[in-house]
C-alpha cells in the first residue's frame, strides 16, 4: 500500500515471475494495479490476478482497518484484472460494483458464483463519493468490449485500464523513478502487442479524455505517470495512426546453416550504409513479442527463413501469424531466406506479409549460401 495523492492509495500487487503474457514476453514480470480513494464513501478501482487475492486483500485492510468499501468500479473484466472479485465481494458484500453493459455481461460470465450487485455506467455518467467525483470514459475494444477508463476530477486522476500501461514488475511506482527513455520503451512494447490493432479506439479514447484535466495517469499494468504525461500522449497519438520512421527497418529472421543470417547481415549493411536505422532480430535468441515491439515505428520489415520441410521455420511462423493479428499498417516488407532444393518458405513468407495489407519489394532468395 502507497498513497500516491491526498485519500488516494495504490493497493495492488507485483508480479515479478510472470514470464509470458497471453503470449507476449514479459521478462520484467508485471504489476496488476489497483487503488483506494477514501471519502465519505470508499471507492476501490479494480481487483488483481486470483492468485493474490490474499495480499491484495492485506493491502486494502491496512488502508481501510475495520472500514468497508462502498463502491468498486471494474474498468475491465480480464482475469489480471478481475481475478481476485470473488475472495473481495465476499468479504465486502455490500459494496455496488460499476462498470459497463458488457463489464456486467463478462462478470457474469466468468464469476457465476460471485454474488454482488451492480449498476451499469455510460459516458457522462458520474459516481458522487462525498468530496469526490467521478466521471466514467467508456472505451469499447481497447482491448476488450468491456473496457473502460475513469477519471477522478477532484485530484484530476485519469485511472486509465491497460492504456497507457506498461509489462514492468520491477518495483518503480512512478515515472520519474524509470525515466522518458525507459517508460517509452516499455509503453511502446505493451502498446505492439496488446493494443496495436485498436488504433481507432485509441483515437477516440484520446478525444474523449481531451476534455478532462489530467495531472496524473495511473494504468492496471506498470508505473503511475505524472511527469512524462504529455510525451506518452504524443506517442500514442502516433501510435494510434500507425505511424511509422520512413528511415527504420527491422529485419526478422532464424537460420538454421548461417546461409540466411548472412543474407540478414547484408541487408543490414546495405540499408545502414544508406543512412537507415536498422534493428536485426535472431527469432532463436530473442522472443517474436520482442521482434514486435519493433515492428512499432518501423517502415520496412525484413522477414527471413530458410526452407525445412517444405516450409518456413516455425519460429518465423509464429511472428508472422503473431504480427498478422496485430494488423500493423502502411508498411513495406520484404522476404528472404536460403534453400538446397525446393525454396517454398520464401514465397510463404512473401504471402503472409502480403495479407497484412503491407506493399511487398521483391524477395531475396539464396541456392545453399551466398
Amino acid at each position: 500500500m502507497i498513497k500516491i495523492a491526498d485519500n488516494v492509495y495504490s493497493v495492488g500487487v507485483i508480479d515479478s515471475e510472470v514470464r509470458i503474457f497471453h503470449g507476449y514476453y514479459t521478462p520484467l514480470g508485471t504489476t496488476y494495479n489497483a487503488y483506494l480513494v477514501v471519502d465519505d464513501q470508499v471507492t476501490l478501482i479494480d481487483f488483481v490476478k486470483e492468485k493474490f487475492a490474499e495480499e491484495f486483500l492485506k493491502n486494502i485492510e491496512e488502508v481501510l482497518g475495520d472500514r468497508t468499501i462502498d463502491s468498486i468500479i471494474c474498468n475491465h473484466v480480464e482475469p489480471d484484472h478481475s481475478g481476485a472479485l470473488p475472495q473481495v465481494v465476499d468479504k465486502y458484500p455490500q459494496a455496488m460494483i460499476y462498470g459497463t453493459a458488457n463489464c456486467q455481461k463478462e462478470l457474469k460470465a466468468y464469476y457465476p458464483d460471485a454474488v454482488y450487485d451492480f449498476t451499469v455506467v455510460k459516458a457522462g455518467d458520474f459516481l458522487d463519493t462525498g468530496k469526490h467525483h467521478f466521471s466514467f470514459i467508456p472505451m469499447p475494444m481497447v482491448h476488450w468490449p468491456d473496457s473502460m477508463s475513469t477519471y477522478l476530477a477532484e485530484e484530476k486522476i485519469l485511472f486509465s485500464n491497460d492504456a497507457f500501461g506498461q509489462h514492468t514488475g520491477t518495483g518503480e511506482l512512478f515515472d520519474t523513478d524509470k525515466g522518458l527513455e525507459r517508460l517509452l520503451d516499455r509503453a511502446g512494447d505493451y502498446y505492439a502487442n496488446i493494443v496495436l490493432p485498436f488504433g481507432m479506439q485509441v483515437t477516440k479514447l484520446l478525444d474523449m479524455a481531451s476534455a478532462f484535466d489530467i495531472q496524473m495517469i495511473c494504468p492496471s499494468h506498470g508505473v503511475i505517470i505524472t511527469k512524462y504525461i504529455p510525451e506518452i500522449i504524443e506517442k500514442y497519438i502516433s501510435w494510434s495512426k500507425n505511424e511509422t520512421n520512413d528511415k527504420q527497418v527491422l529485419i526478422v529472421y532464424d537460420t538454421m546453416w548461417g546461409t540466411t543470417e548472412k543474407m540478414a547481415r547484408l541487408l543490414e549493411q546495405e540499408y545502414t550504409s544508406k543512412g537507415f536505422t536498422v534493428e536485426t532480430v535472431n527469432l532463436t535468441e530473442e522472443h517474436y513479442s520482442h521482434a514486435m515491439a519493433r515492428v512499432l515505428e518501423a517502415k520496412y520489415i525484413f522477414v527471413g527463413s530458410p526452407t525445412l520441410n517444405n516450409t518456413m521455420l516455425p519460429s518465423v511462423m509464429a511472428f508472422l501469424t503473431y504480427m498478422k493479428g496485430l494488423k500493423p499498417k502502411g508498411r513495406i516488407g520484404k522476404a528472404f531466406g536460403s534453400y538446397g532444393w525446393s525454396g517454398e518458405s520464401i514465397g510463404q513468407v512473401n504471402d503472409l506479409l502480403a495479407s497484412c495489407g503491407f506493399e511487398m519489394e521483391d524477395p531475396l532468395k539464396a541456392l545453399w549460401n551466398v
